[in-house]
């Protein structure tokens, strides 16, 4: 455990550097929790992982070529095909673990925060990805649902990994019913040698920016004027939103426009930061929103 925890701390320090600005020692040693002096042996250890590890004028600490390198990047439509590939790929596959590094760190749609530099997430998605491959059952353990607000064991037959692979599709037998499973919510995964036996069931039902199918809910078309923070929290909470996010430059704001298939989560963020955002529309939201707020 003590070098798994050394080696995820690493990585953590590698994200973090990868970002502007330039860490400070001190603030480095907070956010993984631990020493000035163990910070600067990680540093070592960066350094001799061949990475370009710099100081700027007031000696904090950056990684030269950052995470977004956009000469480098691969578009979302590259993510995509690549990822159904991968899925279907053997697990030894050394060029599958280079290519899968690239999509983390070089992509439009990257992992954000340290999703995919926990180790216990890590560990999740591998074992979904080979029962994907084989076709095998799996039982998700002690599943937090925060629909149920309920702890169960799920037995499913996973199907596929939503593009930022926070969340997987799976037919859970129990319902009958294809549902998308939030990855950092499962304790661990048990995989069965049961085949599948409900392929023809199977539906990757499309889902929205915050991870709801159109069966998950009530449709509603948005537009959200969002501040700086309010931005910068959502986007960091839900990246799927990226892309449908625009800037307002003579208002110095940010203007959300999308589709969404449950109402729920982006009305809590609302009234979450109700000095941060204004809702524009639709009328429907509007009149659901007004609703909801006054309960």
């Amino acid at each position: 455990m003590l070098n798994q925890n050394k080696i995820l701390r690493v990585l953590q320090l590698i994200s973090l550097l990868q970002k502007e600005p330039a860490k400070s020692i001190r603030f480095m040693s907070g956010f993984i929790e631990s020493t000035e002096r163990t910070v600067y042996r990680y540093l070592d250890l960066i350094k001799e992982l061949g990475f370009e590890l710099e100081r700027d004028q007031n000696k904090r600490y950056f990684i030269k070529g950052g995470l977004y390198d956009e000469t480098e990047s691969f578009t979302n439509e590259e993510v995509t095909l690549l990822r159904e590939l991968l899925l279907s790929s053997g697990k030894q596959s050394k060029l599958k673990d280079a290519v899968l590094k690239k999509i983390y760190f070089k992509s439009e749609i990257a992992v954000h925060g340290n999703h995919i530099l926990n180790a216990h997430v890590g560990k999740i998605v591998q074992k979904l990805s080979l029962s994907i491959q084989q076709e095998n059952k799996v039982i998700l353990k002690s599943y937090h649902s925060a629909n149920s607000q309920k702890i169960s064991d799920r037995l499913v037959e996973p199907i596929a990994f939503t593009d930022n692979y926070t969340s997987i599709c799976a037919f859970e037998e129990v319902t009958q019913k294809n549902k998308y499973f939030n990855v950092e919510r499962i304790s661990d995964v048990e995989p069965l040698e049961a085949k599948q036996e409900f392929k023809s069931l199977h539906k990757l039902d499309p889902v929205d920016v915050f991870g709801f199918t159109e069966y998950n809910g009530e449709k509603f078309d948005i537009q959200l004027r969002l501040s700086l923070r309010a931005y910068v929290i959502l986007k960091e909470e839900y990246p799927s939103v990226i892309p449908f996010i625009k800037l307002e430059p003579n208002k110095n704001a940010y203007l959300l426009s999308c589709c969404i298939n449950n109402p729920k989560p982006i009305t809590r963020f609302i009234l979450g930061l109700s000095n941060e955002v204004d809702v524009l529309g639709s009328k429907e939201f509007l009149n659901y929103f007004s609703k909801t707020s006054l309960k």
